[in-house]
C-alpha cells in the first residue's frame, strides 16, 4: 500500500467518494430534526426531552472536533476514517433501537462524536490534492459535505413519514456502512506527522494559534460570519409563522437556497488557487455582509416582494459564507502541513463557538427588536469579517514590504 506522502494522481473517483464520505457522515448530525415528533410520540417523550436530541448529537460533534481531530496529525487518517465509520454505523443502528430517553441522548452524543469523520476527510482531500489544485479539491469535499447537510433533513422527512423513523436510522447506518468500505478501498495510508503524545498534541494547539496570527484572524473571521449565519436560520421560522403565517415546511424550503453556496464552494475553490485564499475571504465577507443589508429594504415591499428577497438574500449570503469557509480553510491547511489536523480543529471550534452565539444572540435580538434586530446583527457580523479580512492583509503586506 502506497502512502500518501508519494506523489501521485489522485483520481476523480476518488475525490467523489471523500465528498459522498463527508456527506454521508455529517447528515449524521441533522436526521433527527425532521424525526423529532414521530421520536416523542414513539417514546412518550416531552418538547424539552425532544430538543435535547439535536443538541446533545451538535454537542459530541464540538466535542470530537475539538478532542478527536488534533489525532488525524498523530495516526494515519485512513485507519482513523475506517474507525470512525465503524462506530458511526453501530451509533446510528443503536439510535433505531433505543427505547428510552437516556438511551437516546447517550447514543446521540456518541453519534456526534464519531461523525467528525466529516472533518478527517476534508483534510485528507486536502493532502492527496495535486499541486496547485488544492482549493478546487477541498472545495469539491465541501460541497458533498454541504449537500449532507442540506439534504439530510428532507431525506429523513420523507423516509420518516412513510417508513418511521427507526428505519430511517437504519437506512443511514447502512450507507455509512458502505461509505467506510469505499473509503478503506481508495485511500491511501497517510504518513503521521508527528510522534507527539495525545495531551502534547493537544497542548500543541495552544501553541499553534498563538505562534500563527493568521490561523487566529481566519478563524475570528469565519467565527462572526457563522455567528450571522446561525442568528439567521435560528429564528427564521419563527418570523416567516408570525409575520407571514407560513408554516415550518415554508421555512425549510429557503433551505433549499442553500444549494446555491454548496454548489458554489469548489468555484471558490478553484478562485482561491487563482486569486489567493486572502481575496476570496474577502469577497465573501464582503457579499454576506451586502445580502443581509439587502434585508432593511422589506418594509418597502409587498408580502411576495418580502419573501422573495429572503430567498436572494439567503442565496447570497451563503455563497459569501461557504466561499470564505473553503477559502479560509486552504489559507489554515498552508500555514503547517503536518499540524492540518490541530488546524482544522482551532478553525471549527471557533466557528461552532459563532454557531452556539448567533442562535443565543439572535433569540434575543428578535425578542428585543424583531427582524430588524436580527438583520442588523447579521450585517454587523459580516462587516465585522471583512474588516478582520482586510487587516491580516495590510499585515501581510507590511511583512512582505519589511522582508524586501
Amino acid at each position: 500500500m502506497h502512502t500518501a506522502t508519494q506523489v501521485h494522481p489522485v483520481s476523480r473517483w476518488v475525490i467523489f467518494i471523500l465528498a459522498l464520505g463527508a456527506g454521508f457522515s455529517v447528515a449524521a448530525l441533522y436526521y433527527a430534526q425532521p424525526l423529532l415528533p414521530l421520536m416523542g410520540a414513539d417514546l412518550h417523550l416531552s418538547i424539552e426531552g425532544m430538543g435535547l436530541v439535536p443538541t446533545l448529537t451538535q454537542a459530541g460533534y464540538a466535542l470530537g472536533i475539538l478532542f478527536l481531530l488534533p489525532l488525524g496529525d498523530r495516526h494515519d487518517r485512513r485507519t482513523l476514517i475506517l474507525l470512525k465509520s465503524a462506530a458511526l454505523a453501530l451509533f446510528l443502528l443503536g439510535c433505531s433501537l433505543t427505547g428510552s430517553l437516556h438511551s437516546l441522548l447517550m447514543v446521540s452524543l456518541l453519534m456526534g462524536m464519531a461523525a467528525t469523520m466529516a472533518q478527517d476527510i476534508v483534510p485528507a482531500a486536502a493532502i492527496l490534492a495535486p499541486e496547485g489544485k488544492q482549493g478546487k479539491t477541498v472545495g469539491t469535499v465541501m460541497t458533498g459535505l454541504l449537500l449532507g447537510i442540506l439534504l439530510s433533513r428532507t431525506v429523513s422527512g420523507v423516509v420518516g413519514d412513510a417508513f418511521g423513523w427507526r428505519v430511517m436510522y437504519q437506512l443511514a447506518a447502512a450507507s455509512i456502512a458502505m461509505i467506510g468500505v469505499l473509503l478503506w478501498a481508495v485511500l491511501p495510508r497517510f504518513a503521521a506527522h508527528t510522534t507527539l503524545s495525545y495531551p502534547a498534541l493537544m497542548r500543541s494547539m495552544e501553541h499553534l494559534w498563538r505562534r500563527y496570527p493568521a490561523l487566529r484572524r481566519a478563524a475570528l473571521a469565519q467565527g462572526f460570519l457563522s455567528v450571522a449565519f446561525s442568528a439567521f436560520w435560528s429564528t427564521l421560522a419563527v418570523m416567516l409563522l408570525e409575520r407571514f403565517h407560513l408554516g415550518s415546511a415554508v421555512a425549510g424550503g429557503y433551505g433549499i437556497a442553500g444549494a446555491a453556496g454548496a454548489l458554489a464552494a469548489p468555484l471558490a475553490g478553484g478562485l482561491a488557487d487563482k486569486l489567493g485564499a486572502g481575496k476570496v475571504t474577502q469577497l465573501g465577507a464582503v457579499l454576506v455582509t451586502v445580502s443581509f443589508a439587502m434585508m432593511f429594504l422589506m418594509p418597502a415591499l409587498g408580502v411576495q416582494g418580502q419573501l422573495i428577497l429572503i430567498a436572494l438574500s439567503a442565496i447570497g449570503f451563503d455563497l459569501g459564507l461557504q466561499s470564505s469557509l473553503v477559502a479560509h480553510q486552504n489559507l489554515v491547511y498552508s500555514l503547517e502541513p503536518q499540524a492540518r489536523g490541530r488546524l482544522n480543529a482551532l478553525l471549527f471550534t471557533v466557528i461552532f463557538i459563532g454557531m452556539a452565539l448567533g442562535s443565543a444572540l439572535g433569540s434575543q435580538l428578535y425578542t428585543l427588536a424583531g427582524w430588524t434586530g436580527v438583520v442588523a446583527l447579521a450585517t454587523a457580523c459580516g462587516g465585522i469579517a471583512f474588516l478582520i479580512r482586510l487587516s491580516e492583509s495590510a499585515r501581510v503586506n507590511r511583512v512582505e514590504l519589511q522582508s524586501r
